[in-house]
């Protein structure tokens, strides 16, 4: 027979909250079998007729269930973690989108979360995800070429794993976790063919953090088939800086300070060349006139600059939901998969065809 628990009283002109006890009194249940009808259990169920009974209890009371103790009795809560560098970065937002669509399908939420271009945040909120139990995780961007770093990232994903919860990284791959790669040398080889199809013969490049792996294999591969081309990339032409409009606004003023200015400037990504866009502007220097500008991702910020400016797109979407996909339906049978997604370029305005 269940034990009836006695009424609580409050002082006079306190609200009472509805607890747990409150609902297990009304449905005239223990409040063991009352946490395991409203939160659910990953080991032990509950009777159906007893279970109608609870969640009437719950909704007479109006009581909203606490999402800590839910996690708690299923293992995971239904939040997807999704980290990214910036939130305002317009290529994080078009991933974070996509990935926010399909947990939705799925009636999973997104929990966001920033390095704010830290790298060793990154495995910090890994952390963070596996002591809130989200259910799982995806890292999105470039990472530093750093072992140590590496190695520290790779610890905290396997304790997130080993806790049940499963992820995925939009970027390099990470040795035996799922991974979308994007085409990134294919897209900035396929870059330097076009503009050296359009009658440029010398490049400079924006070329973000020496050590971001992403701002270096868009680099060097850009740079190694423009000069294969036939195509001229002097060494003082390639200028490194943040991964951000203010490190392309920075490297676009050096490049442009020197007498040799390159007839094309490649900037790394789309950021950087809104930035080297507006830094050209302030310098009095035409684009396309004077030098001509392209970037790489094709962000949607982009349908409002003037010139169109020359791009690789990366289709977000497909990423995003790639993404989300291999992170909501765990690992393939112990195997890490690998998602390639193509890139392609987009000619506009901001490089012409020269004489």
């Amino acid at each position: 027979m269940t034990d009836v628990l006695p009424a609580r009283r409050y002082p006079p002109g306190m609200v009472a909250r509805v607890t747990l006890s409150d609902v297990a009194r009304a449905a005239g249940v223990s409040l063991a079998t009352a946490s395991r009808a409203l939160n659910g259990s990953s080991n032990r169920t509950v009777q159906p007729a007893l279970r109608e009974r609870v969640l009437a209890a719950a909704e007479s009371l109006r009581y909203t269930p606490d999402a800590n103790a839910q996690a708690m009795a299923r293992g995971a809560t239904s939040s997807v973690g999704l980290i990214v560098h910036d939130i305002a970065d317009p290529y994080f937002s078009g991933i974070a989108a996509a990935v926010t669509r399909a947990a939705d399908r799925v009636g999973l939420h997104v929990t966001l979360a920033s390095t704010q271009h830290q790298p060793d945040r990154e495995h910090e909120l890994v952390a963070l995800m596996r002591r809130l139990r989200t259910r799982a995780v995806i890292i999105a961007g470039g990472r530093m070429a750093d072992p140590e770093r590496e190695a520290r990232l790779r610890d905290a994903l396997g304790d997130l794993m080993a806790a049940g919860a499963s992820v995925a990284v939009v970027g390099q791959p990470l040795e035996g976790i799922d991974s979308v790669v994007i085409d990134n040398p294919g897209g900035a080889a396929a870059l330097a063919g076009a503009l050296l199809e359009r009658g440029y013969t010398t490049a400079g490049v924006l070329g973000g953090p020496p050590e971001h792996q992403t701002a270096r294999a868009r680099r060097e591969s850009f740079v190694d088939a423009f000069r294969a081309g036939g195509g001229t990339v002097g060494e003082e032409h390639v200028v490194h800086g943040l991964f951000t409009w203010e490190g392309g606004a920075s490297a676009m003023e050096a490049l442009l300070g020197r007498p040799d200015r390159p007839q094309v400037v490649f900037a790394v990504n789309d950021v950087m060349a809104l930035g080297a866009l507006s830094a050209a502007r302030a310098l009095g220097v035409r684009v396309p006139d004077d030098v001509a500008v392209a970037g790489f991702d094709d962000i949607v910020t982009l349908r409002d600059v003037v010139p169109g400016l020359t791009t690789v797109r990366i289709p977000l979407d497909e990423a995003g939901e790639a993404a989300a996909e291999l992170a909501l339906d765990g690992m393939g049978g112990g195997e890490a998969r690998r998602r390639l997604v193509r890139t392609e370029v987009v000619l506009r305005e901001s490089t012409p065809p020269r004489a």
